[in-house]
């Protein structure tokens, strides 16, 4: 039997990339996953699949940068499966740019999404926890805080405030009730590129990510190794990456 049978797990962004490796690997762990993102019929067809190999899945159309929507989701969570566990906070968009082509929008959106719709998720599940005694909040970084190059100033930035919240919020709750865990990944073969703005820039991201990009399946393996320890044993930060990304 796993560890995870017993756990009640919420995903945002869900619909594709990690977050959908993450729903699949989890449910077939025995988890109960409720997913949300802001494509439904993707979660729709998701659901579906968990559903169709006897695992327990609920969707919830979410963006997180509403914080209702996110109360909404713990709150289906509670709801449906008496509790919630762990929240992941996958949500995320990337844009690059030179910080001198003063992309102001496009600063806004990543801020609003990568870093308050992870505050928005602490806000809505963070009482839930401390209710229930326990809790886990796991959340999607990147190498682009550990490693930083031009034209990716404000996204690294983005990433490395969650990073340095999550660490915060960790020594704030060592009564033994929160757990936190920052996961790290390098390329990954996602959509997170294939929505930037500028042709040259995404072709060039794109064909990155194509030679080095490693499957989100193993991104979903290290959260759920986290997830799967022991209470007393937090897994505090995992960076994962291809072999041969520099």
């Amino acid at each position: 039997m796993s560890t995870l049978d017993s756990k009640v797990v919420a995903i945002t962004g869900a619909s594709s990339g990690i977050g959908a490796a993450t729903a699949l690997d989890l449910a077939s762990r025995g988890a109960a996953v409720v997913l949300g993102a802001r494509r439904t019929d993707r979660l729709d067809s998701l659901v579906a699949r968990i559903r169709a190999g006897g695992g327990r899945a609920e969707r919830l159309e979410v963006d997180v940068t509403r914080r209702a929507d996110l109360k909404q989701l713990v709150a289906l969570a509670v709801d449906r499966f008496g509790r919630l566990d762990v929240l992941v906070g996958n949500a995320g968009l990337a844009r690059i740019a030179p910080v001198a082509a003063l992309d102001v929008d496009d600063w806004d959106t990543m801020i609003d999404v990568n870093l308050r719709g992870v505050l928005h998720g602490i806000a809505a599940a963070l009482p839930v926890f401390r209710e229930q005694g326990h809790g886990h909040f796991v959340t999607t970084v990147s190498t682009a805080g550990l490693k930083i190059v031009p034209t990716q100033a404000v996204y690294a930035g983005t990433k490395n405030a969650v990073r340095t919240l999550m660490e915060a919020l960790r020594q704030e709750s060592t009564d033994g009730v929160l757990r936190t865990t920052s996961i790290s990944p390098g390329y990954v073969h996602t959509e997170l590129v294939d929505y930037l703005d500028d042709p040259e820039q995404r072709a060039q991201a794109q064909k990155a990510m194509a030679a080095l990009g490693i499957s989100p399946d193993a991104v979903a393996r290290a959260i759920a190794f986290a997830i799967e320890q022991p209470e007393d044993v937090e897994i505090g930060d995992i960076t994962l990456r291809p072999a041969r990304q520099g």
